[in-house]
């Protein structure tokens, strides 16, 4: 490493460190980046090494299945040359006996019984299936008639013959082995044996690697994996697609491409695909494919891949990082070592420089704060009194208030027997004129009364300036409502003819005082006929029913309704839609109604409003 020379002057420890910051960046960068390439590096190679490994293997297990794919083959295919020359098929051929017939239905029968063959049968020169080894069962093959079979018609062109196919009794798949019977001018019929691979599927899928068998057209014809059977190694072409269909070779299978997709070539028969096998997820694997001697068949062998592979890497990684690590590692130490050292040298002579400025920075800290507090302190201050302003504003607003909604509420409770007062002293004047005493001397009796009931609002609405309640008392609930159409009639002279009123028994008595009640119900009965002005069908009905400890009064109208906003605050005071009322009428009747433990609810539509006090019964 290189030294400062000792006439150069010393750095500061800020230069320090940031030429220190800079360096470890550097050092970081570089040693990320041969991380980087280890690990890259390790990863190709050990990928290599292990798909080598795994197509070695893999080739040793796709010979040794081909092997007993063979092995499997060559048991069936020496029945059909031994039965061809077999006197018993030729005599059944020939004499076509039900003697004949029944011997060879039972030889058939004990030679499947002894060999590997699923099902061995003899076919007529027209087709039919004379004899079989299944002529006990119900899917007896003896009587159909196989001439669209391609293993027939070659057998009875070449000779013999071999062909997969779906069957088309049994639907079952299997390999047909056929031979003639008989020389070529001289054909008795055909001797056919179904092999099938039900044991060897079986044991490739305890192997647990896919394994899959395809003829010359790719249809996977034996698999490990049953849901793949009939699928295709590659999209079929129009011609030979229609070919197979026409063949009725596999039933009606759909011939869909086996689900096995991103083929990358390594060598002519090893292959990297990924493929989707049952209940599994997309996987990587290693197709290693083979052909089958003595057939036009090919064998493809998968070889997952990602679990070898991945320990593989895992394992040539941690090697790379136990080598390289302990490098870098002795490189930041012998780079920190000398860093510490500078930054050391560099401390010690900057010490008592740092140590005056801080002292300093302190103190000018302290007297800022200082200040901040007191002027936080002043602030504070004139926010206290500006809020017990505020305070004192509201408290004298409040009371305004309060005020403005009992003059108003005095104004329209009074209202209703002042119109009253005035339309019997304009009948009395016409009486006058008439010179009928005897009517004038009632209406001045009724305006008396309707002077005291003032009196007594003015009382009650003291009362409830005061916050102070009416004590109840058992009132005669047929006696309110009547009280409350007297000051209704001559306001209203000949529009309360809309109202049907279901008048209760005398005998029923509600808790409340008389003259408050009738305010409520006046309020209601107000409201109903206002809001029916005009109506040539106007109608109100006041109905009163018992429930249990509760008497109802409901006042309903055919009227238009309460609009929405006005309904969602109607018991708010001045929430009103009537361009002179003032909002308070149910406002008041409300609290009425409950200083005696009752409520008022209301229900309105299109079709109209009602209105229903609930109030306690007398005992």
């Amino acid at each position: 490493m290189l030294q400062r020379p000792a006439s150069a002057p010393l750095s500061t420890p800020e230069q320090l460190g940031a030429r220190a910051h800079r360096t470890w960046l550097l050092f970081a960068a570089i040693a990320l980046l041969v991380v980087a390439a280890a690990l890259y590096g390790a990863g190709r190679y050990a990928r290599t090494a292990a798909i080598e490994a795994l197509a070695a293997q893999g080739r040793t297990d796709a010979n040794l299945k081909v092997a007993l794919l063979r092995a499997v083959l060559e048991n069936p295919r020496a029945l059909p040359l031994l039965l061809s020359e077999d006197q018993q098929v030729r005599d059944a051929l020939t004499q076509k006996s039900s003697a004949s017939i029944d011997t060879l239905n039972r030889k058939l029968e004990g030679l499947v019984s002894g060999t590997k063959a699923s099902v061995l049968y003899v076919i007529g020169t027209d087709g039919l299936a004379i004899a079989s080894s299944n002529w006990r069962e119900p899917i007896s093959f003896v009587g159909t008639d196989y001439t669209f079979r391609d293993y027939f018609t070659r057998a009875m062109q070449a000779g013999t013959a071999e062909y997969f196919a779906l069957g088309n009794v049994s639907k079952r798949p299997g390999l047909y082995i056929s031979r003639r019977v008989g020389g070529a001018d001289a054909s008795l019929g055909v001797v056919v044996v179904k092999a099938e691979f039900d044991q060897l599927e079986a044991d490739w899928h305890e192997a647990n690697r896919p394994a899959y068998v395809s003829d010359e057209h790719g249809v996977v014809l034996i698999t490990s994996i049953p849901s793949w059977r009939f699928m295709t190694v590659a999209p079929l072409t129009g011609q030979d697609l229609a070919a197979v269909r026409n063949s009725q070779q596999f039933g009606d299978a759909p011939l869909m491409p086996l689900p096995i997709s991103r083929p990358q070539a390594l060598s002519p028969d090893v292959t990297v695909v990924h493929a989707i096998t049952p209940g599994g997820s997309d996987g990587e694997y290693l197709r290693l494919s083979t052909a089958v001697p003595t057939t036009a068949w090919r064998l493809d062998y998968l070889v997952p891949t990602e679990g070898p592979v991945a320990a593989a890497l895992r394992e040539m990684r941690l090697l790379a990082l136990g080598v390289i690590i302990p490098l870098i590692g002795l490189a930041a130490y012998l780079l920190w070592r000398r860093q510490s050292a500078l930054m050391r040298i560099a401390a010690e002579q900057a010490a008592r420089t740092e140590l005056e400025r801080r002292v300093t920075e302190r103190t000018l800290d302290l007297s800022r704060a200082r200040d901040r507090l007191q002027a936080e302190i002043t602030g504070h201050r004139g926010t206290e009194a500006k809020l017990q302003g505020v305070q004192q504003e509201l408290v004298q607003a409040n009371r305004l208030a309060i005020l403005g909604q009992v003059a108003a509420g005095v104004a329209h409770e009074i209202n209703q027997p002042v119109a009253t007062i005035r339309a019997y002293a304009d009948n009395a004047r016409v009486f006058l004129d008439r010179q009928q005493t005897a009517p004038v001397e009632e209406n001045l009796g009724a305006i008396a009364a309707l002077t005291e009931r003032i009196g007594a609002i003015t009382e009650e609405l003291k009362a409830f300036a005061r916050k102070g309640r009416t004590a109840a008392e058992p009132v005669e609930l047929r006696a309110v409502i009547e009280g409350a159409l007297v000051l209704l009639r001559s306001r209203f002279a000949g529009q309360l003819d809309a109202l049907a009123i279901d008048l209760p028994p005398p005998a029923l008595m509600v808790m409340g005082n008389r003259v408050r009640l009738e305010q409520v119900l006046i309020n209601l009965f107000q409201n109903a006929v206002e809001a029916l002005e005009g109506r040539k069908d106007a109608s109100v009905r006041v109905s009163v029913a018992e429930t249990g400890n509760e008497v109802t009064v409901s006042v309903s109208d055919n009227g238009p309704g309460i609009p929405l906003e006005i309904l969602r605050s109607l018991f708010t005071p001045f929430n009103t839609s009537k361009e002179k009322g003032l909002g308070l009428g149910l406002v008041i009747s409300k609290d009425i109604v409950a200083d005696y433990g009752g409520r008022i609810e209301v229900a309105s539509g299109d079709s109209g409003t009602s209105f229903t006090i609930f109030l306690c019964k007398a005992a």
